[in-house]
């Protein structure tokens, strides 16, 4: 199933895209609700907070007291923890028992208020995070909520801020409009990713890529992307990636390249790969049939040593090369050390880029991007990999070390630098 967190900051208009997704067929799971659920009377929930906070909190029916409670945590972070601790495992073990049984091929939308600060992200496939400017907000809940300026902005003030929640989204769904705009955005986003999304990830089919090699401007956003894709990747695969890394030209500031983000998933073996496809495929990332090496380059001439497997997206929002290698492999190593030499070295990210423009010009008609890969190939052979090895030998460079966190959080050997998928010959940015 297709998995949704959906979040926003208070009287961002959360409720509103999530009940048009329930109309459009969604499974919504409501946290606030399972909140309530979970310390109804006689509920083992409720017997925690009580323990915790004593039978002053009880409502004289025998039920929570939630006025009562909340001004016992509110503005009190350790009492504020002590509640989450109780309640949070409860709900999201509920969440999961519902998500469990909803049906096969389904959009399930879990509505998490506290989705962000409970970093509850690397669980979904997407996060859909529902925007307003803070002005608005608080406005709203002045006209809406009966309460003063000071008491909505302190309400947001106990919330994540904004940038924060941004920085989560995979999708923005901008609500200072009106309802009925909101609404028109989330049947937009239904009817072009989710629901392509959803089908595309039961049959475990990549989505379509449509046209031929454009590059376009350095996203400054790429990195962030890219992050949050390691981040899901290593929440679905976990033990068996031994190194995850975003490689490609995406990775080196201010490259042009194609929006196809290039990540390198390093294992101990292509026995691992088999194992984990099915994990990657659940993920959001099916394999590319019939791919099973990269293009051998001069130092390391033999096939033999060249073996990968290339997965991409099924999300039609976001492309992605994932490409799986043995660790401390020559594609491996190559790849990493690609990147972190147009990281580093500015003639050669102006060389590439030239090789990049050219190849594009001559294939900026094909119906797929094949050909433009398959041509950079001789560039990537007989003209980058000597100058790289030679940089390399001069700086001194090593790879990073493999059993650390994904490449975005950890410093490189070198400034970081991208490289393409290290010229597999295959759907290369």
């Amino acid at each position: 199933m297709l998995k949704i967190g959906l979040t926003g900051g208070i009287a961002s208009g959360k409720s509103v895209a999530a009940s048009r997704l329930r109309e459009l067929g969604a499974v919504v799971i409501d946290a606030d609700a399972l909140a309530r659920e979970v310390v109804e009377p006689g509920t083992p929930g409720l017997t925690q907070v009580v323990g915790a906070f004593s039978r002053a909190i009880l409502a004289p029916d025998g039920g929570l007291d939630r006025p009562k409670l909340g001004a016992l945590v509110f503005g009190n972070p350790e009492r504020l923890a002590v509640l989450n601790g109780i309640i949070h495992p409860l709900v999201r073990e509920r969440a999961a028992a519902l998500a469990a049984g909803a049906p096969k091929g389904a959009v399930v939308v879990q509505d998490i208020p506290l989705l962000v600060e409970t970093g509850q992200g690397a669980n979904f496939h997407l996060v859909l995070v529902v925007d307003a400017p803070d002005n608005v907000r608080v406005q709203r809940m002045v006209q809406h909520r009966h309460l003063t300026a000071d008491e909505a902005r302190a309400r947001m003030a106990a919330q994540a801020p904004r940038d924060e929640r941004l920085a989560a989204a995979d999708v923005v769904l901008d609500n200072s409009g009106s309802k009925d705009e909101l609404r028109d955005a989330v049947d937009r986003l239904w009817k072009f990713r989710l629901a392509p999304f959803a089908e595309n990830l039961s049959r475990h089919r990549l989505a379509p890529r449509a046209g031929g090699p454009v590059l376009a401007p350095a996203n400054p956003d790429w990195p962030a992307q890219a992050g949050r894709l390691i981040a899901r990747l290593r929440a679905a695969v976990g033990e068996d990636i031994l190194a995850l890394d975003h490689v490609g030209s995406t990775a080196v500031p201010g490259l042009p390249a194609k929006d196809v983000l290039d990540l390198q998933l390093g294992v101990a073996d292509m026995a691992a790969a088999e194992r984990m496809a099915p994990m990657l495929a659940d993920a959001g990332f099916p394999a590319w049939p019939g791919i099973f090496s990269d293009n051998p380059k001069p130092s390391h001439p033999d096939p033999a040593d060249w073996p990968k497997r290339l997965h991409g997206n099924a999300d039609p929002g976001r492309a992605v090369n994932l490409h799986v290698r043995a660790v401390a492999s020559p594609g491996w190593r190559f790849a990493l050390c690609f990147r972190d030499w147009l990281r580093d070295d500015a003639a050669a990210r102006a060389d590439y880029l030239a090789e990049k423009r050219r190849v594009a010009k001559l294939h900026g008609t094909d119906k797929s991007t094949a050909r433009y890969a398959a041509d950079k190939e001789g560039w990537f052979t007989d003209y980058a990999a000597p100058r790289m090895d030679a940089w390399a030998r001069r700086t001194g460079w090593r790879p990073p070390p493999y059993a650390a966190a994904e490449s975005e959080a950890r410093p490189a050997t070198r400034p970081e630098a991208d490289t393409d998928g290290a010229g597999s010959g295959t759907a290369q940015s």
